[in-house]
């Protein structure tokens, strides 16, 4: 295995590297770092928790390093020559976070501009200028249409977690972008999966690219260990509450469906005495990145998170991950279960499935190709007779929020203006069908032998 800087890399950038206890390359950035130094087109398919981020952020530093183009130190006024979009505000602000780590040896700054804060502060820091700018589209686009930003410039553009932003309706965005920058640059295009819309984009966007893909399409990581507990839907905070304290969770990442129901989840769980702390697109700035703090730093052991919200959620040995709600689209379940099991660490995935749920288990199986296992709670066996019921689906993450960064959704392709009334999310139905059937004994409706009871007790 090469080490970091065979792969071309300079002391002073490998030096920053080793500090954060990084000794070996992964596969991803083994691949894209030479590929990134030599100045091409690049399209690559990783997964989060793969290192993609430090993947592009490694060699464009080394980019801008053997091709100076501006001041020599920190703190003199410089053109912006790299711009990288992303799609939330919490993953902008974790890949900046790298690049002031990676560049901390170097003469070269960076800085991060998105929604749902004061815009007077960007505008300070743009008019000082920075080599590297991390964004989300619509506070971008805020700031060219203020007249408050200059991408004459742009050597280099990377659109990070490009999949989600086309999910999350970002196409006429990007496109916006692209028209008001140099046509002469080179564009790196990071996406967890190749759907046809990539493949669209990436036709649009790249000129004959390198193409590196290290891990199979839409796979799940192969050394998460994923389980499902059926359960009443009333019983799932209960049941939540008791895996928390039995098994000693010390740091648990829960997603639910609606920002309302991380709200009550929170408050459900306080009273069961356990803190807990909500992050979602109606929360303030403030108070989503205090909650990611003492998440990260231990002092906060429970996050509950809407799926937009934990984009940039990125920890290392995060050890479980829990689908409170199942969600409505299976390859976001992939995207929840990859916070955990990153960089070859091991992790469990827990799923709380009730009866409403069973159409989407059923889709998530077919989707990522296996079955996942089920294991009964003592204390928490699902009523046989229950019904299903509608499930609520989930909001928008506050996409109309001025400025905040995400905005509308609209269809990919489409020019006309978005319709007053709110977007539904893809592959969803306002009711589910009625639960199928056991076979073989699996209340779930899978082809197993059956639900492992746990030996553990319940407090049900």
């Amino acid at each position: 295995m090469p080490s970091f800087h065979e792969l071309g890399l300079s002391e002073d950038i490998v030096r920053a590297v080793s500090e954060q206890g990084y000794t070996s390359p992964t596969p991803i950035q083994q691949q894209a770092i030479p590929a990134v130094i030599q100045g091409g087109d690049l399209l690559a398919g990783a997964q989060t928790g793969t290192g993609k981020t430090a993947g592009f952020t490694l060699p464009v530093l080394q980019r801008l390093l053997s091709q100076p183009n501006g001041p020599s130190d920190k703190t003199s006024r410089r053109p912006i020559r790299v711009l990288v979009l992303t799609p939330t505000r919490e993953l902008a602000a974790q890949v900046q976070e790298s690049v002031a780590l990676y560049s901390k040896y170097l003469p070269l700054n960076s800085g991060v501009i998105f929604g749902g804060v004061g815009i007077n502060p960007q505008i300070k820091l743009l008019k000082q200028g920075v080599d590297v700018l991390v964004a989300t589209p619509g506070r971008l686009l805020d700031h060219h249409q203020q007249g408050t930003i200059d991408l004459r410039h742009i050597e280099i553009l990377i659109l990070d977690e490009a999949d989600r932003m086309l999910d999350m309706g970002f196409i006429h965005d990007i496109k916006k972008v692209l028209a008001i920058l140099p046509p002469k640059r080179q564009n790196l295009l990071f996406s967890a999966t190749f759907s046809d819309d990539i493949k669209a984009l990436a036709d649009r966007l790249l000129n004959s690219p390198a193409m590196i893909e290290v891990a199979r399409r839409n796979s799940t990581v192969e050394v998460i260990a994923q389980k499902i507990h059926p359960v009443d839907r009333d019983k799932k905070h209960p049941l939540l509450a008791h895996l928390i304290k039995s098994q000693q969770w010390s740091q648990v990442l829960v997603f639910t469906r609606t920002k309302h129901g991380a709200n009550r989840l929170v408050e459900q769980l306080g009273k069961e005495g356990i803190t807990a702390m909500a992050i979602h697109g109606n929360k303030s700035q403030s108070a989503r990145t205090k909650a990611l703090s003492e998440f990260k730093d231990g002092s906060l052991s429970v996050l509950v998170a809407t799926d937009i919200a934990a984009r940039g959620i990125d920890i290392d040995q995060l050890p479980h991950v829990v689908n409170y709600d199942l969600p409505n689209v299976p390859e976001d379940y992939v995207h929840r279960i990859g916070r955990t099991g990153r960089a070859g660490a091991s992790g469990e995935a827990v799923s709380l499935v009730c009866v409403d749920e069973f159409k989407l288990l059923a889709d998530i199986e077919k989707f990522i190709k296996r079955q996942i296992p089920q294991e009964i709670i003592d204390g928490f066996i699902p009523d046989p007779n229950a019904k299903a019921q509608p499930i609520q689906l989930r909001s928008f993450e506050g996409r109309n929020h001025p400025g905040n960064g995400q905005r509308k959704a609209r269809p990919v392709g489409s020019n006309k203006p978005q319709a007053a009334k709110a977007p539904q999310p893809r592959n969803e139905n306002a009711a589910r069908p009625q639960q199928p059937k056991p076979r073989n004994g699996n209340l779930l409706g899978g082809k197993s032998a059956g639900p492992r009871r746990s030996g553990s007790r319940g407090n049900g």
